[in-house]
């Protein structure tokens, strides 16, 4: 273990909940959402004195209203960490919580810091998703030398391009919500997730949005809203969705001065921009360039967590790269729990570590598409891996 690697020793997230003014943690600010969520991260990890945090960076992808004024920075506060505590907000879009988690390890990584909290909350059903664009606006866009377009118009481009059907795009889906009942139903995001208690005295402790059993036909029968007669769905895109999550990055110094047990160490991280039409391609490119900076090739990764941004999108990502169906998503993704967009980085990631761990395998990758071109790329090193010999 050397001084300057980055571990992440802990991770937890909220059961997500449905973006709506009926969604299951509508009624809770965003800044409570985020500061609980920071309160019980370090109430797991007592040996970690809540003084030695040298920064809490939140992503959030509509940074205002109940969602700004650096929300981190508040959260802390509330949270009971001390006022030598900083924190800062920022926004890469859909790639927004996975950037806390790598701006965190590049601190660590540089020897600035130590101990960084990476996280992310977004509350959509209080700010709704584009409050903080200016996309209709003409003179927003005037002057550009691409196209402004829709994501879920980038999303059918692709599904033309790979020469996607209908039908498997919503079979896609329609995994995406199977996977993620049974890992459900079989406790797989029991220690991930923390209980959320409502003021009524409801706990809710079970992402809202997995809908079983699949209805295949009510989801033919949806219409495409993006092109006349086109394949791309509410069914088969992503969830609005309410939630949050944290991840405690601590350096190989401090985990060995402190006794730690990480759980997993941050390989390598990368990001990238992308054509800004295709805008939903980029983990393409970043899967590709993540896997070159760590020198492993794409067999040696175990498992891959790709946001569901649109089942196209993962689908031409397969396509393109060749990579085993199975080792995708293994309990589902976002078209099935949700996509709280500045959380979901941290989302992906601790679902990503817990996997690891129960399945006992060693690596795994984490891509993300984010608007208008651009994607991130994790690798990690499950840290309990324990080789199956083979007699």
């Amino acid at each position: 273990m050397t001084t300057n690697e980055v571990y992440i020793v802990d991770c937890i997230r909220t059961p997500i909940g449905r973006g709506y003014s009926n969604g299951s943690l509508h009624s809770i600010q965003p800044i409570d959402l985020l500061s609980y969520t920071l309160d019980e991260l370090m109430k797991r990890n007592p040996n970690v004195d809540r003084a030695l945090v040298e920064d809490v960076i939140c992503g959030v992808v509509s940074p205002l209203r109940e969602q700004g004024a650096n929300i981190a920075r508040f959260a802390a506060l509330k949270a009971g960490l001390p006022i030598n505590v900083p924190g800062v907000q920022l926004n890469r879009m859909c790639g927004s919580g996975q950037q806390a988690i790598h701006f965190g390890s590049q601190a660590i990584k540089s020897g600035d810091m130590d101990i960084v909290i990476g996280c992310g909350v977004e509350m959509m059903s209080i700010v709704p998703m584009g409050s903080d664009w200016q996309l209709d606006n003409p003179k927003f866009v005037e002057g550009f030398n691409f196209k402004v377009l829709h994501q879920g118009v980038s999303s059918e481009m692709i599904a033309e391009k790979y020469n996607l059907t209908r039908d498997e795009i919503d079979k896609f889906s329609g995994r995406s919500h199977e996977l993620a009942d049974s890992a459900t139903k079989k406790g797989y995001f029991k220690d991930q997730i923390i209980p959320v208690k409502l003021q009524d005295g409801k706990v809710i402790d079970k992402d809202e949005g997995i809908r079983v059993p699949v209805d295949y036909k009510k989801m033919a029968s949806l219409k495409t809203p993006f092109k006349a007669n086109g394949k791309i769905s509410a069914a088969n895109a992503s969830q609005i969705s309410d939630g949050a999550s944290a991840v405690l990055l601590v350096s190989g110094r401090l985990v060995k001065k402190l006794g730690l047990k990480p759980r997993a160490r941050i390989v390598t991280c990368t990001v990238v921009g992308s054509d800004p039409e295709y805008m939903l391609l980029g983990p393409i490119p970043a899967t590709i360039k993540v896997l070159e900076k760590s020198g492993l090739t794409k067999d040696q990764i175990d498992l891959y967590e790709i946001n569901e941004a649109f089942a196209s999108v993962v689908l031409g990502w397969k396509k393109e790269l060749n990579i085993d169906i199975n080792k995708i998503n293994p309990n589902g993704g976002a078209i099935a729990h949700g996509h709280p967009l500045g959380a979901t980085g941290c989302i992906l990631m601790t679902k990503m570590v817990n996997e690891l761990e129960r399945s006992n395998k060693k690596y795994a990758l984490q891509t993300m598409c984010i608007g208008f071109g651009q994607a991130t790329a994790t690798i990690i090193e499950n840290c309990s891996y324990k080789p199956i010999s083979k007699l």
